[in-house]
């Protein structure tokens, strides 16, 4: 009889133990049931979010931009590549000019002169008087001017006609000059045309150089803001994400407390972490407006629309050798250009000052033919010959040293600039290798970040998942989500990186690297 009352008791107690145990499993099912649609309602929410961010853009039109089309908007439209085009074109009239100098040009001259006065004249017997003028002198003349840039001086080929009306008396004359040949020259001075014959074109080599790498740094420019937008971007969407679960896990933390499974502190937590995500969507929205606004501005758009970048994740993955690189950097950079423009500047200021210094002389010739007569049909009749030889010197005998102070100077200056000349293309040089050796580097960079940001939202998923199972804390779903945000901005920095990288490699060398081939751009004229 008491064995048969333990056996009893015993199923009872078994009994018990199994509607504990089915209870616990109800529970758990009803618990991944609640898991679960809370996973499913956070994304729902975020869709939510994101779909109401677009429709407050409703009231302006969307332009969506790709790096490459941004780049060609702001070669073509920005205010950068415009100055650039006005610099270049600048540059080509002044090469132009230059050019013209060493052409022959022809000049028409004319000129008219009245007199109506009272003059003192002095007569034949040596006795001053005051006679009434009242004459009309008329002139015109044309003229061929020929520099001379091995001896810096000019030669001219000139024919003119002068009319002279006396109208007190009734009288008219002419003096024709048929042809006139005439040379002027500076024997010793500065030789300013051998001297631009030499400046002028290594100037107008560096203004096409400079136009080419202005327009890779207006590119490397807009890449750089692009990139500044799609990290603003970036962070508007981890802004709203982050906002969703925020809010979903401060709700289930609600209702946690109040049956008291976890502590105050940790539903506190929870909502700092929920204030602090509604004032980082603000904060990214008012960052991505900046951003749109600092863009639009660089490309030149006007209108006032709304941008939406697209990045596209994949690189031109191709190596640069270092030594071609610097090879093509010394013949195409406008920087080298630009001390080897220095150096000749130098030169010039020393040559000028030496011709400033010592002996000078002033030659002018002249030989043609002349005719005077009252009638104009006989004024090319006869002409007579003509000749006129100045020459005029000037010898300094004392000026306290001055002159070669002067030379002096120059002389050091000269100096000065050949040792910054050397200094600059050493460093020009290791700036060169530098930036090869970067950019050669920054394709894996990429790659490496990409998969870390990948790897960083895989976690951050399993940390929401494993907190709202109860086997993680909040300081560990926090590090996620933050490590989450700064892989994905760290990402989208070593692409702006590498664009940076490469449009600074095109304009330092003026050469395309990805296709092989010299950057050409529009002629300008």
């Amino acid at each position: 009889m008491r064995n048969r009352t333990l056996f009893v008791r015993k199923r009872t107690i078994n009994k018990q133990y199994q509607n504990y145990i089915y209870l616990y499993i109800s529970v758990l099912r009803l618990w991944h049931i609640f898991c679960y649609e809370v996973f499913i309602m956070r994304y729902i929410y975020f869709i939510a979010l994101t779909l109401l961010s677009l429709g407050q853009l409703k009231a302006q039109d969307t332009l969506r931009l790709t790096l490459d089309e941004a780049v060609g908007l702001a070669r073509k439209q920005s205010p950068q590549a415009v100055a650039a085009r006005h610099q270049y074109r600048a540059a080509y009239w002044n090469w132009r000019s230059f050019k013209a100098d060493y052409l022959p040009s022809l000049t028409f001259s004319s000129g008219s002169q009245l007199n109506r006065a009272i003059s003192p004249i002095t007569l034949p017997d040596g006795t001053d008087s005051f006679v009434q003028r009242n004459q009309l002198l008329n002139d015109g003349a044309l003229t061929i001017n020929q520099n001379i840039a091995l001896l810096g001086g000019s030669v001219f080929v000139k024919s003119g006609l002068q009319r002279l009306d006396i109208f007190s008396e009734k009288q008219k004359s002419f003096n024709s000059t048929p042809v006139v040949i005439g040379y002027s020259q500076n024997l010793f001075g500065y030789n300013y045309l051998k001297w631009n014959k030499r400046i002028e074109p290594v100037r107008y080599e560096a203004a096409k150089k400079q136009y080419v790498e202005m327009l890779e740094l207006t590119a490397s420019a807009a890449a750089m803001k692009f990139f500044q937008l799609a990290t603003a971007q970036s962070n508007l969407r981890s802004a709203n994400y982050n906002y969703a679960n925020a809010d979903t896990l401060f709700r289930y933390a609600k209702g946690r407390y109040e049956i008291g499974t976890i502590t105050e502190n940790e539903m506190l937590q929870l909502e700092i972490n929920y204030l602090s995500e509604q004032t980082n969507r603000l904060n990214a929205r008012i960052e991505m407006d900046d951003r749109i606004q600092d863009l639009r501005s660089f490309l030149g758009i006007t209108d006032n629309v709304e941008i939406v970048v697209d990045v596209s994740e994949s690189v031109p993955d191709f190596t640069v050798p270092v030594n071609e690189a610097l090879q093509l950097a010394l013949q195409n950079s406008p920087d080298i250009e630009q001390l080897a423009l220095q150096k000749l500047q130098s030169e010039s200021a020393v040559a000028y000052a030496k011709s400033s210094r010592g002996f000078k002389a002033d030659l002018y010739m002249q030989f043609g033919l002349s005719q005077t007569d009252n009638h104009f049909n006989n004024v090319y009749r006869n002409p007579l010959n003509q000749q006129l030889v100045s020459l005029g010197i000037r010898i300094p005998i004392l000026d306290w040293g001055v002159g070669r102070g002067r030379v002096e100077v120059a002389k050091s200056n000269l100096e000065k600039v050949k040792i910054d000349i050397a200094q600059a293309q050493t460093d020009f040089e290791a700036n060169v290798i530098k930036l090869v050796k970067q950019f050669n580097l920054q394709a894996d960079k990429v790659a490496i970040a990409k998969k870390t940001s990948e790897r960083a939202a895989r976690r951050n998923d399993v940390a929401y998942r494993l907190y709202l199972l109860g086997k993680s804390t909040v300081l560990d779903l926090n590090a996620a989500i933050a490590e989450k945000d700064r892989s994905q901005r760290d990402y989208i920095r070593e692409l702006q990186n590498y664009w940076g990288l490469y449009y600074g490699l095109r304009s330092i060398t003026g050469w395309d690297f990805e296709n092989n081939r010299p950057i050409l751009n529009e002629p300008i004229n």
